[in-house]
């Protein structure tokens, strides 16, 4: 990239089609003009974060973690319990019933988005907790990833998120990206 050896990789991790560049230090200044005047877009982590949470895409350390297994985290499209090979945990995986699943839910949040670790509330029962959340700058809503009871993650339920102490209506989201023009992709 700009006569300067680099390697590319490919991601999505905000949901659209990027690049990272690897490639020296000192080369990076004139890798990074020449990728500006191509018509690249310099954005932040926070626009970075709108775009992923739209998407519905996962973080790890927030909305994917030990505390959650695969089944709960929506990630049992990577589980080959059929084949004939064994695995740590492949019994207990099989055998899981979810309690809690990974859903989305848009916030009519005010003026705070809902922290990692919000309270999720239906009436006066904790039915879950917030993973992430932000605001979704193309949607123009408050989004939370979050890990809820099986039993209310269903598209159009509501219930409460508790913001700094104020409870929130949310509702639970059908399953997919909440933007994704032209993708048309289910989550990562």
């Amino acid at each position: 990239m700009a006569g300067k050896p680099a390697l590319l990789a490919r991601v999505s991790f905000a949901g659209e089609l990027g690049w990272e560049v690897h490639a020296l230090n000192e080369d990076m200044p004139s890798i990074y003009t020449a990728v500006l005047e191509a018509g690249a877009k310099p954005f932040g982590m926070y626009a970075l974060d709108s775009l992923r949470l739209e998407k519905g895409y996962r973080t790890w350390k927030g909305d994917l973690s030990s505390d959650y297994t695969l089944n709960e985290a929506g990630l049992s499209r990577f589980i080959r319990l059929e084949k004939n090979h064994d695995f740590p945990g492949k019994a207990a995986l099989a055998a899981e019933t979810a309690v809690k699943t990974f859903a989305t839910l848009v916030v009519e949040a005010g003026d705070a988005d809902a922290p990692y670790m919000a309270t999720l509330w239906s009436g006066n029962e904790v039915v879950g907790e917030v993973t992430s959340g932000g605001f979704g700058h193309r949607i123009c809503k408050s989004i939370a990833l979050c890990m809820l009871r099986a039993d209310l993650a269903i598209a159009g339920t509501e219930i409460e998120v508790e913001i700094y102490g104020r409870r929130c209506k949310a509702t639970v989201q059908p399953e997919g990206p909440l933007y994704d023009p032209k993708n048309e992709r289910l989550r990562a």
